[in-house]
């Protein structure tokens, strides 16, 4: 079971996909291979997740009510674990996963973040194969839905972090239209312009974690050397002259151009300021078209307005909510029945029309999402490149995720040392299993 004191480590806090936000996936590392199916068939269908509020409490509701409804001869308990961004969840997971004891499946992040998990996760692979998820699920998902080159499990839905949010009321007083920005230059000749013609703030930005930091350098990384340069420095075989420049690129953005108050709170707040007209911009994961879309009076189009972040037009840098499937499990043939479910179409429209997420499969009508959400599908569907995000772990390691966190929280939150930051972050990246 190596790699399970991964699953302990502490979150960020509002760390967030909507999901009663963070990752809390810290260390462990381990390569080998996945465990098999194994454990009885009597037990019922137990799945741990996070979701106790907000639209993310929404979304699983409806999926366990479908769920219950499809398959009333399942016995299921559906457990929510909140608090601690995430870190209750996964505290309980690797607890349970250490002593033998798994749940049948358990909300969680896949990608690199499955590496934390190794030797205690089950072959779902004929779920795949039965419900031709394989054929039906966008390539890079499917990819990262697998651990030592088997399925261990379904991807439930999609979050895009290369947003670029715009309050239409502010950025029409400041003169600026976001539809001429097309890089990096553009972005800061815009925000330029907000704090001269304006006394609002050019880039709401919450900078209380680490996380929030990384998200955005990353954007600006993309936007100046595009996800080949990304990959090879999520893998160790990174340009330091490349990070280095997009620290550089990013540094005058926070130092200049931010709310005084951001190194204090999350994105939250941050959206907040946006939806009040305190701010012209706010970058971050499409979680927080949730808050706009419950704000009163403050609809899309209307009063709010996206793109993609400049330079990444072409690019969905995508986040994936998932369940997996643990070995040992308790209840192999239920929990399969469940992994199928949380694949099928309607599943993932009702869930992610309410969680403020899209689906993962190829062949969904976008228009029953809402008007954002068919813009988000569709680019997902349609584009050209999709880099794994960094900040929450799809993309390394736990234990890596969490010396990126280190060297950026220690050398990039205020003041920015670039140079510092660029060594560290390269070490950082360095050894991964």
């Amino acid at each position: 079971m190596a790699g399970l004191a991964g699953c302990t480590s502490g979150g960020d806090g509002n760390n967030g996909n909507g999901s009663g936000g963070g990752n809390g996936s810290g260390g462990g590392s381990g390569n080998g291979s996945s465990g098999s199916g194994g454990g009885g068939s009597g037990a019922a269908l137990e799945v741990l997740h996070g979701w106790t509020g907000g639209d993310g409490a929404d979304a699983v509701d409806k999926l366990t009510t479908m769920f219950e409804n499809q398959h009333p001869q399942v016995s299921a308990n559906f457990r929510a674990i909140g608090g601690g961004g995430n870190v209750n969840l996964n505290s309980r997971v690797a607890q349970r996963l250490a002593n033998s004891d798994p749940p049948s499946s358990f909300a969680g992040w896949p990608g690199a973040n499955l590496v934390q998990y190794d030797g205690v996760l089950m072959d779902i692979g004929s779920v795949w194969n039965q419900a031709n998820l394989a054929d039906t699920i966008v390539g890079p998902a499917a990819e990262a839905s697998k651990f030592n080159g088997k399925y261990v499990t379904v991807p439930i839905g999609s979050h895009r972090l290369n947003n670029l949010y715009f309050n239409n009321q502010v950025v029409e007083e400041a003169d600026v239209d976001p539809s001429s920005i097309s890089d990096m230059d553009g972005f800061v000749s815009a925000l330029k312009k907000v704090q001269q013609n304006t006394d609002k703030v050019p880039l709401s930005k919450g900078m209380k974690s680490p996380f929030l930091g990384i998200q955005f350098w990353v954007e600006v990384f993309l936007s100046e050397f595009g996800k080949q340069a990304y990959t090879k420095y999520t893998q160790g075989n990174g340009d330091r002259s490349k990070v280095k420049q997009s620290l550089q690129a990013t540094k005058p953005i926070l130092e200049n151009y931010i709310n005084q108050d951001a190194s204090t709170i999350g994105y939250t707040e941050a959206a907040q300021k946006l939806i009040n007209g305190e701010a012209a911009f706010m970058h971050n994961g499409n979680w927080v078209a949730g808050m706009f879309r419950a704000a009163e009076g403050f609809d899309f189009n209307d009063a709010w307005g996206w793109q993609a972040f400049p330079g990444t037009e072409q690019m969905y840098v995508f986040h994936l909510d998932s369940f997996i499937a643990p070995s040992n499990n308790p209840s192999p043939d239920a929990t399969k029945t469940w992994e199928k479910f949380v694949g099928s179409k309607p599943a993932q429209v009702q869930y992610n029309k309410r969680k403020g997420s899209v689906p993962v499969r190829t062949d969904v009508d976008g228009s029953k999402l809402g008007e954002y959400l068919e813009i988000t599908y569709n680019d997902l569907v349609d584009a050209q490149d999709m880099p794994r995000t960094l900040a929450h772990g799809l993309a390394v390691p736990p234990e890596t995720l969490g010396n990126v966190k280190s060297a950026f929280g220690n050398n990039f939150m205020g003041p920015y040392q670039v140079d510092a930051a660029a060594d560290a972050l390269m070490q950082a990246v360095q050894g991964q299993s």
